[in-house]
């Protein structure tokens, strides 16, 4: 579909609202409708289909550009408009903002109508937040401080202080966040240590006494994750930046088969690594320029996108909700028309040429035993 009539497609977004998602994102989600795990009230009251959209908090909390709170809330308000009722959030989302923000939309609103994830092993205090916690990545002012903190009694203050800034009773997952070698670098087996001791079976505890309904891991890298198996299984995932149009040979091949495997339910964070495939240029949370294999694999994949005349987002999200063991994509989004985009990419009854996907496999930008839309 050529760009100007995907924005003009916009414009009708709102009448069509009762339009059945293609069938790539249904999916995995159809074949789970008694799994309390597959976000059953993710509803689309008009076709009764299950959206696999989901909205991310980092961009709410000024990742990578500064984000008002009007703005936030504006774009929190189309969501909703829109059905989207999956929400995740995190303590390190500016350092608080993100949670906040989100706990100014969901007052007043019935608990049982959306779905909410949070995660742990970040404690936060007041202060000026350092420059190495700021980064290139945080646009606003936080006014907090973190220490990282994996253990049982961590977790437990942890969502309890989430409750707080979010202004509610209950979240439904719990994500053990950033527990990567990339993130804690020479920490990253300390902390591992500590968490498999700590807050591994201190959320299993939890989801055993129906505090939470499923915990699992939020992270960047899979190792955690991948080694935690043989001790604990988690209920979810939240994958973020390891499987994309771009770039998916590890977790096709090796972390999604392991999960899928346990019963792991997976979800897809970063989808267009960071916008990348959106004309960012900037690859995931580096905050620097693609390596020079994906900025080629994107060049690639530009010209054949014009070819067929595909836009190039609502092929990449529609390539992460293909995958069968996928029940959730989480695109970060920081006004109302770019939830607005990504919902007509996955809900808005998109269908791309099956000679497109064919190609981007002969090509090699997609592996040839990934799945894709049918």
């Amino acid at each position: 579909m050529e760009r100007r009539t995907f924005m003009k497609n916009l414009a009708l977004a709102s009448a069509a609202l009762g339009a059945s998602p293609i069938v790539s994102c249904a999916s995995a989600l159809d074949k789970n409708k008694t799994d309390k795990l597959a976000l059953p009230i993710n509803i689309n009251k008009n076709s009764g289909k299950r959206h696999i959209l989901g909205l991310g908090g980092v961009s709410l909390a000024g990742g990578w550009k500064y984000t008002s709170e009007y703005d936030a809330l504006k774009t929190l308000e189309k969501a909703w408009e829109l059905g989207i009722r999956y929400y995740d959030t995190s303590p390190r989302y500016g350092n608080g903002i993100s949670e906040r923000r989100f706990g100014t939309f969901l007052d007043g609103k019935e608990r049982s109508d959306y779905f909410l994830s949070s995660k742990v092993g970040r404690l936060l205090h007041p202060g000026d937040a350092p420059q190495e916690q700021i980064g290139t990545l945080w646009k606003n002012k936080m006014n907090a401080v973190f220490h990282y903190d994996y253990t049982a009694e961590g977790a437990r203050k942890s969502i309890k202080e989430s409750l707080l800034r979010l202004g509610v009773t209950s979240l439904d997952y719990v994500f053990i966040h950033d527990l990567t070698p990339g993130n804690l670098k020479n920490d990253y087996e300390k902390y591992f240590s500590q968490a498999l001791k700590g807050a591994v079976p201190e959320l299993q505890r939890l989801k055993e006494q129906g505090i939470i309904k499923g915990w699992g891991f939020g992270i960047n890298e899979p190792d955690a994750v991948l080694r935690t198996l043989p001790h604990a299984v988690p209920d979810v995932c939240l994958m973020a930046t390891q499987y994309s149009l771009l770039d998916h040979e590890q977790a096709l091949h090796e972390s999604f088969p392991k999960l899928h495997e346990k019963g792991v339910k997976i979800l897809i964070g970063s989808p267009l690594n960071c916008g990348y495939l959106a004309g960012n240029e900037t690859w995931n949370y580096t905050g620097k320029p693609a390596p020079a294999e994906m900025k080629k694999k994107r060049d690639r994949l530009i010209e054949i996108c014009k070819k067929y005349g595909v836009d190039m987002r609502t092929a990449a999200l529609q390539f992460c909700a293909a995958h069968p063991a996928v029940i959730q994509v989480l695109t970060g989004c920081r006004n109302p028309q770019q939830i607005q985009e990504n919902y007509i990419s996955l809900n808005g009854g998109v269908m791309l040429p099956q000679d497109f996907w064919a190609e981007l496999k002969q090509k090699g930008i997609v592996n040839k035993a990934a799945p894709t839309p049918v």
